[in-house]
């Protein structure tokens, strides 16, 4: 590795990050978010492997921090019982038809847009009536972004950098909500 491919990597980041396009529908998707925490709904946040990972620290996070109620499922009972029981790429949107309330808002983690399980997560929501919000990389029209009503899309086919891209984006609303960078922990 030399100085010119670790810069390089991180010239990956610069276009999503400062696209004036993203920030705009970043701050819709913010003020949907205290809407419906205002009216007393939740938010379920999905995604599978670091998809899941993130989804948990960014529940926590605009719950503890951001006072707005966001959960997931990451709880390896729930999973595992209903992914035994109706298979794996149906335990999210069982997931969701058992905790979901009219109101609430679904955000669904896939680098690809191509995860089965999100897939119909995304479709069990929409049945629902549940607003559909996704986040997604590799191809622009992948089948998960074609279900969501809040979208955002990372040019890019490197799962380290879609990933990264989708955390930054979260806790950046996050921020947002509290209203700045910096706050204690506690």
């Amino acid at each position: 590795m030399n100085n010119k491919w670790m810069k390089e990597y991180f010239d990956l980041y610069k276009k999503p990050l400062f696209d004036e396009e993203v920030i705009e529908k970043l701050l819709r998707l913010k003020n949907e978010m205290e809407l419906t925490n205002r009216g007393k709904n939740k938010i379920m946040i999905m995604g599978n492997g670091g998809s899941a990972a993130m989804a948990s620290h960014v529940a926590v996070d605009f719950s503890k921090n951001a006072k707005i109620r966001m959960v997931n499922f990451n709880e390896p009972d729930l999973i595992t019982c209903l992914s035994n029981d109706y298979g794996y790429e149906y335990w999210m949107s069982k997931a969701i038809g058992m905790y979901g309330d009219s109101g609430d808002m679904v955000i669904l983690i896939s680098s690809s847009g191509s995860s089965p399980n999100v897939i119909n997560a995304a479709k069990e929501s929409k049945k629902m009536g549940l607003k559909v919000v996704t986040f997604t990389g590799f191809n622009e029209s992948n089948s998960l972004k074609q279900l969501g009503e809040i979208n955002f899309w990372v040019d890019s086919r490197a799962y380290n950098v879609i990933e990264m891209i989708h955390h930054i984006w979260l806790l950046a609303i996050c921020d947002s909500v509290i209203g700045k960078a910096e706050y204690p922990a506690n």
